[in-house]
């Protein structure tokens, strides 16, 4: 039983981290193939109807558009845990390496914006965040069963995010646009193979193997153009907490009786063209993963047994910070036709070194991103996109409190496809 307790943090974090259907935490690093292919540098770029989604001032200078897409996302991960455990009277995770099965999730976007009249104009944006999945097909905590539940396989959590954006954008004048969107969001979340952490839990019976939950709420996001001159934008935009309903069935696991809200985030940024042909564009986005409980709580606490440290308010939660994200990206028209875009960006780490280890999975691995992508005018009024994304592998080692001596390391690498069709009308 003691190393039981020992060893009881270190598999739950485990469990609860997952690969980001994302790249920055669980924030896509842009939507639709124009920001995707630009690193998401694109608050103060007007270049289609799915910039409502990093800034609905834009919209107002965008147009008639109607655009539609999907992408292929593939990220590549596990975890790896050493043979170097001190056993009595720490517990450990078996040694060995632990990949995800599932390597593939296609996400879809939908954007529409019309005029109003001369000066103002309405759209709808539908996208998705992903969330966290990590699928073991093994009983990874089949060492830490109790009275209460023995650990079943596979070993999972599935959430994903989407949002779907109501905009209203007006020019002030010839230089200023404004735009707000009230946001619908929806979550899911499905967790298996967590039986024997239900001894540690506000509510025992909802912890693990609760089926798919769903939870939905809302925000508010705002956003401002500024075209300075005929070469020079500068744009920014903020995106209220989205407050989300609870995972009633996850109560007894998520902090805060199942409370998973979407944290603020801020964007600011200026597109300059260096050519008529040649545009180069800055981001700096920050999003504000502390203020949640569910991600900012700590996640180096220690069982002991009798603890309750799941489901309360200041129970186990991932310990991530707020982080900063720098994004770089360039556009070259090389004719009438074709554009080539391309951009990078570099995110700091969510996770304090002294909590690395067992208590992520991807989100804050990854941290650096390039991306490509072309359009091709198909007529006059229609254009294909395709933007590429790739993250190269990230490796992130540390140790537990709970485990003592025991070392390991989680590594992700990414890539993504993605293609849009759009048109003006």
């Amino acid at each position: 039983m003691k190393m039981f307790f020992r060893s009881i943090a270190l598999a739950l974090l485990l469990s609860l981290s997952g690969a980001a259907i994302a790249t920055n935490g669980y924030w896509s690093h842009g939507y639709g193939p124009k920001s995707k292919s630009m690193a998401g540098a694109c608050v103060a770029m007007a270049f289609g109807a799915m910039c409502a989604a990093s800034n609905p001032g834009s919209l107002a200078v965008v147009g008639n558009r109607l655009e539609m897409g999907a992408s292929l996302f593939s990220p590549d991960r596990g975890f790896t845990a050493d043979d170097n455990a001190m056993m009595p009277p720490y517990g450990a995770v078996n040694p060995g390496e632990y990949n995800s099965t599932n390597s593939m999730f296609v996400i879809p976007h939908f954007a529409y914006n019309v005029r109003l009249d001369d000066d103002s104009t309405f759209g709808i944006a539908i996208g998705g965040n992903g969330g966290l999945n990590t699928e073991y097909n093994s009983a990874v905590f089949g060492n830490f069963s109790n009275p209460m539940g023995v650990a079943s396989s596979p070993t999972s959590i599935d959430m994903k995010q989407m949002f779907a954006g109501i905009t209203y954008s007006r020019k002030l004048n010839e230089a200023h646009s404004i735009g707000i969107s009230p946001i619908l969001s929806l979550q899911t979340l499905e967790v298996e193979g967590l039986e024997p952490f239900q001894a540690f839990s506000l509510h025992p019976d909802h912890v693990t193997n609760r089926g798919s939950d769903l939870s939905w709420g809302g925000g508010l996001k705002v956003g401002w153009l500024w075209q300075v001159n005929d070469r020079l934008n500068i744009g920014a935009s903020y995106q209220s907490r989205l407050y989300m309903t609870e995972f009633d069935e996850y109560k007894g696991l998520l902090a805060e009786q199942g409370d998973f809200d979407i944290p603020a985030n801020l964007d600011v940024g200026f597109a300059y063209d260096v050519r008529p042909d040649v545009t180069f564009s800055f981001n700096y986005q920050r999003i504000e993963f502390s203020d949640v409980n569910a991600v900012g709580n700590r996640s180096d606490l220690v069982f002991q047994p009798g603890a309750t440290l799941l489901g309360t308010d200041n129970g186990l939660g991932f310990g991530w910070d707020d982080i900063n994200i720098y994004k770089l990206g360039v556009q070259w028209e090389y004719d009438s036709e074709i554009t080539f875009r391309a951009g990078y960006s570099y995110s700091d780490e969510a996770v304090p070194a002294g909590q690395a280890l067992f208590n992520i999975l991807a989100p804050a691995v990854v941290k650096h991103h390039y991306t490509f992508g072309v359009g091709k005018k198909l007529d006059a009024d229609s254009e294909l996109n395709i933007a590429f994304s790739y993250a190269p592998n990230e490796t992130l080692g540390g140790t537990n409190p709970n485990t003592g001596p025991q070392t390991g390391s989680i590594e992700m690498s990414q890539w993504e496809i993605e293609v849009g069709w759009g048109m003006r009308f």
